[in-house]
């Protein structure tokens, strides 16, 4: 199983799927990685020489911004946004929806399981 920065790649995939595995590799990126390296993209990770990964590492190191790195910004740039009071911080804060989705429904995965509050007893509506 091929290590890349920290991340197993999973053997029997091909390289430019494996390379997804990586945080902030996706398909685009992927192939242009493999065609940087001169892999091929359809080569199980399985098959890849440690020459291959060494320089598969190399590029995606030198060129890139992946896992730790682009995590540790993520976190910066929302920790930013908090820290000015801006309308998105105050929504990352509250853990709502921050890109203007209503959430007069769904929107369920931010705020999480719904919280029941009781009705009151006995109150009837006047029409």
């Amino acid at each position: 199983m091929p290590r890349i920065l920290g991340v197993d790649l999973p053997n029997d995939k091909p390289t430019h799927i494996s390379l997804r595995y990586i945080y902030g590799i996706g398909p685009t990126t992927a192939l242009e990685v493999c065609a940087k390296a001169k892999v091929l993209p359809t080569r199980k990770a399985k098959e890849l020489s440690d020459e291959d990964i060494a320089r598969l590492a190399a590029i995606l190191d030198r060129e890139y911004v992946v896992e730790g790195p682009l995590r540790r910004q993520t976190q910066q740039n929302i920790a930013r946004l908090r820290d000015i009071g801006c309308y998105r911080g105050l929504r990352h804060r509250r853990g709502l929806p921050v890109r203007g989705q209503r959430t007069r429904t769904n929107a369920r995965t931010r705020k999480g399981p719904r919280k029941t509050v009781a009705g009151k007893k006995g109150v009837k509506e006047m029409r």
